[in-house]
């Protein structure tokens, strides 16, 4: 998180057990509100596969007292999408439960399950065979400029007035970070580049963060070529692709065209929760566990 560091007021959390780390969480403060870490994409309470339910209430409970403790009101607090556990692991909801937590934001992410036969739409075929046709060429890059400066930049600013979250300084600094898991394709024709996506490759997850096409080269079938590649060749030994998700409006609304495109390559969804807790409410777990 430290290349955008001066954009928050890093107030990240580590809970210690007999000098030994059980639980993190990155966060932020913004006044008197502390925030799951919002130069992450995902993020919450993170602790080790060995914490049980119980422990986790304990955990969570002195971090609510903590925060109270320290003249912070609220916290805003993301939890972890399930295809991001090595094992089921939602210990925390129930504990958000219990402390009467709000949702304030649901997110819906478009998944693959690779572990299963997937089907391409009849759509999503055409768009594949157009590529064919049109001699298109994917190539990763170890570079990200082209994509950034050609085709993501332009086509934000076009569609949506906005920017990418990461500028090209950042998100090439994290690449050299993290070369094995940020992994960048394009797609070419006659060598000019018409499309693309920024992978953040974790275990079990390959994770699309950024996608993008140039507009008048839609019809060429760029995106479609190149996810049924990624997904059949790429990324088939992975258990999850998650497309990410197609929200804006804090979940309220639903891009439904880009959902639909993601889902006709034969995805799901699975829900990205966010919550609001008062750290007062920490007296609401005191007497949550019986014998």
């Amino acid at each position: 998180m430290e290349y955008h560091k001066d954009r928050f007021e890093d107030y990240s959390l580590i809970v210690v057990e007999e000098d030994k780390w059980v639980a993190i969480l990155p966060a932020n403060r913004i006044g008197n509100t502390v925030h799951s870490h919002q130069g992450l994409t995902y993020g919450g309470l993170v602790y080790d596969h060995k914490v049980k339910l119980a422990n986790c209430i304990e955990i969570f409970q002195n971090l609510l007292f903590f925060l109270h403790s320290n003249a912070i009101e609220k916290l805003q607090i993301k939890t972890i999408p399930s295809i991001y556990h090595y094992q089921p692991t939602e210990e925390l909801s129930y504990a958000l439960f219990l402390a009467n937590a709000t949702l304030t934001r649901r997110d819906s992410l478009t998944v693959i399950d690779l572990s299963l036969t997937n089907t391409l739409s009849t759509v999503r075929n055409r768009g594949v065979k157009a590529g064919i046709k049109n001699k298109l060429e994917i190539k990763e890059e170890e570079t990200l400029d082209t994509f950034w400066e050609e085709v993501l930049v332009p086509n934000l600013e076009s569609k949506f007035d906005t920017k990418p979250v990461h500028n090209l300084e950042e998100i090439s600094r994290l690449k050299r970070f993290f070369p094995k898991n940020i992994r960048q394709f394009n797609v070419y024709q006659d060598e000019n580049i018409i499309a693309g996506t920024t992978i953040f490759e974790s275990e079990n997850v390959a994770h699309c963060q950024y996608i993008a096409t140039i507009k008048s080269k839609k019809e060429l079938g760029g995106l479609d070529y190149l996810f049924n590649h990624l997904i059949t060749e790429v990324f088939k030994q992975k258990r999850f692709f998650d497309f990410g998700n197609s929200n804006v409006n804090s979940g309220r609304n639903l891009n439904k065209g880009l959902s639909y495109w993601k889902e006709s390559f034969g995805a799901g969804t699975i829900i990205h929760d966010y919550y609001e807790v008062q750290t007062a409410n920490f007296s609401l777990l005191e007497n949550s566990l019986i014998n």
